[in-house]
């Protein structure tokens, strides 16, 4: 069942009404002609009988942490290769490979798709963004429940077993966005420098800089200060180097960053890396004007307190009720909407939480997490791109965040500075973030 199908193209031409199942009316010609795999699904309501369905529960790479929001369908054609880099990808785009039946996961991760075809060697996709997992289920009964299990309904840990985002990240010294990368289940195999075939590649900020094999990451700014070096990725991650450092960023790159948000990259950037946003306020004589100018309010202030409590938005965020719902789910909120923010002991001392950003503008944003108390400062928003031109011609996606992982990083090569403990409940909110971050832009129909 786990592995990739590839006859798909030969299932299609499977005799229309040959497996309809009631009156077979379903030649050419007819009011409703089935084409290909349409042409097995059975009318199990005509016969009072239940539909028929395939159940699951969509997980991330590491097969324990259900995700919401993610397209499960049967196609009727092969699904077409996926464009590599940055491109405008919206959600009212159809899902490639004209799906017979299709369904998002909910916020426990669980989905039912209902109406599917039966019969043997039915294909299934499993997408977010450009994250798909294709398999084929040996056998799916007509007019009762296929149930498929956790190791088939995960995306991808590496691209042996589907598609991965192009993701570059950069490391800091005050945020370990690295080993969120690992706790989430991409394969450490996958995690290379630019100059190899992995789907995530680590350049150097002011953070670890090396693999425990001994090869060196190269230099962050080579990434982030070249427009066609960065639309190369579908996915930008920015760890926290404590402090904006505008010596390494200069102006040519926030335009550069802007840019490939706005040619439809996505971008998340943790903590000080609010120079792409806000501009520079540290650094003397090398300010830098912000390129997305009044997305947001700031406060650049320090450290939260011990047990501060981050409240979700569900008043204002389209995906805050269901952001609010999978946290109490996934076990990172024992209150709704209430995410506990905690100091983190030694050797990874540090506060995961920060509070440089006052509010973002709802006109221009969406707000997801906030502080409780401590003046209610935002802790994470979004904002599409161009974030000047109209909502429904929007392509790209900025997300920022003070809250941090797991506290300061070990400073230990990767992956050996990335121990595999338990995501805590910031680190099960920004892996919500991460997995959305990766969706289409717009609302979903």
């Amino acid at each position: 069942m786990r592995a990739i199908f590839t006859a798909l193209t030969v299932l299609s031409l499977a005799a229309c009404g040959s497996n309809t199942g009631d009156d077979g009316n379903n030649g050419p010609g007819s009011p409703d002609a089935c084409v290909g795999l349409e042409c097995q699904v059975v009318k199990c309501q005509a016969q009072q009988k239940p539909s028929t369905t395939i159940v699951g529960t969509v997980y991330a790479p590491n097969g324990t942490l259900p995700l919401y929001g993610v397209s499960v369908y049967v196609p009727r054609e092969a699904p077409a290769p996926f464009t590599e880099g940055a491109q405008c990808s919206r959600c009212t785009d159809e899902l490639s490979g004209s799906p017979v039946a299709k369904v998002q996961s909910d916020d426990q991760g669980h989905f039912k798709l209902e109406n599917v075809p039966s019969g043997d060697n039915i294909p299934l996709v499993i997408t977010t963004g450009k994250w798909r997992r294709q398999i084929v289920i040996p056998r799916v009964e007509s007019c009762t429940d296929t149930t498929l299990i956790a190791e088939d309904t995960r995306l991808p840990k590496n691209k042996a077993e589907g598609d991965i985002p192009k993701i570059a990240l950069t490391t800091g010294s005050a945020d370990s966005l690295e080993c969120l990368v690992r706790k989430l289940g991409i394969a450490d195999s996958e995690v290379t420098t630019d100059t190899g075939d992995g789907r995530v590649h680590f350049y150097a900020g002011n953070g670890v800089n090396k693999f425990s094999n001994g090869g060196n990451f190269t230099a962050a700014q080579t990434m982030w200060g070249n427009v066609d070096k960065l639309k190369q990725y579908d996915i930008v991650l920015l760890s926290c180097e404590g402090g904006q450092h505008p010596e390494t960023k200069p102006q040519a790159a926030l335009d550069a960053m802007k840019a490939y948000a706005d040619l439809g990259g996505r971008v998340f950037a943790s903590h000080w890396h609010n120079i792409w946003v806000e501009g520079s306020t540290q650094g003397g004589g090398t300010q830098r004007p912000t390129v997305w100018p009044s997305i947001a309010t700031w406060t650049n202030g320090g450290n939260t307190n011990v047990d501060t409590i981050d409240l979700i938005d569900e008043a204002s965020n389209p995906k805050g009720s269901a952001f609010a719902s999978w946290m109490l789910n996934v076990m990172g909120s024992t209150v709704r909407s209430e995410i506990p923010i905690a100091n983190v002991p030694p050797p990874n001392n540090g506060s995961t939480g920060r509070t440089t950003c006052n509010q973002v503008d709802p006109a221009k944003g969406e707000r997801w997490t906030y502080l409780k108390d401590q003046g209610g400062y935002t802790q994470n928003f979004q904002f599409t791109t161009p974030n000047e031109q109209p909502l429904d011609t929007r392509c790209g996606k900025v997300v920022f965040s003070d809250m941090h992982v797991s506290g300061g990083p070990s400073g230990m090569p990767y992956p050996a500075g990335c121990p595999l403990n338990p995501l805590t409940p910031q680190e099960k909110a920004l892996a919500f973030m991460f997995f959305d971050i990766a969706s289409c832009v717009g609302p979903i129909f």
